[in-house]
């Protein structure tokens, strides 16, 4: 089991590596800038030049069932369950079969509200409760892939 941080705007990063330095955890930092981040023998950084999508590329040509992504990204989302691994958001809302359908669609509504001009902004602030949300979600989604081996 690995972890892959969508990392360009991941506001958790420190804490993906908490949990997964208790569990033993390789974490990979994918993103398409250098970034300085604190050194751990499990933290591999992955920087992928040459476009926007090339990291989410990156993250959804490697990810492996039991592989857990941690993006805010849906469409990332969607790949990773394609090829079989879980998937987080920042906020602790874990994406599912079940659920990504819908999400795509409200992605492509919201998007097209904000290109003529319905709706401003990007969402809610991101704040203590997500982040809290988020450390709880990830430590029971690592602790339920160890029981299934």
């Amino acid at each position: 089991m690995k972890i892959y941080v969508d990392a360009d705007a991941c506001p958790v990063k420190a804490e993906v590596m908490r949990v997964a330095e208790r569990h033993g955890l390789v974490v990979l930092m994918v993103s398409n800038t250098f970034m300085r981040l604190p050194s751990s023998p499990l933290l591999r950084i992955q920087v992928v030049a040459g476009g926007l999508d090339k990291a989410d590329d990156w993250i959804a040509e490697r990810i492996e069932p039991g592989d857990i992504t941690i993006t805010a990204d849906i469409l990332l989302a969607a790949r990773c369950l394609d090829k079989g691994g879980q998937v987080l958001g920042p906020a602790g809302k874990p994406f599912d079969r079940e659920g990504i359908g819908m999400a795509v669609a409200m992605r492509d509504l919201n998007a097209h509200l904000r290109d003529v001009g319905e709706i401003m902004g990007r969402g809610q602030p991101f704040g203590s409760k997500d982040r809290s949300r988020f450390l709880q979600i990830l430590e029971q989604t690592i602790q339920a892939n160890k029981r299934k081996k």
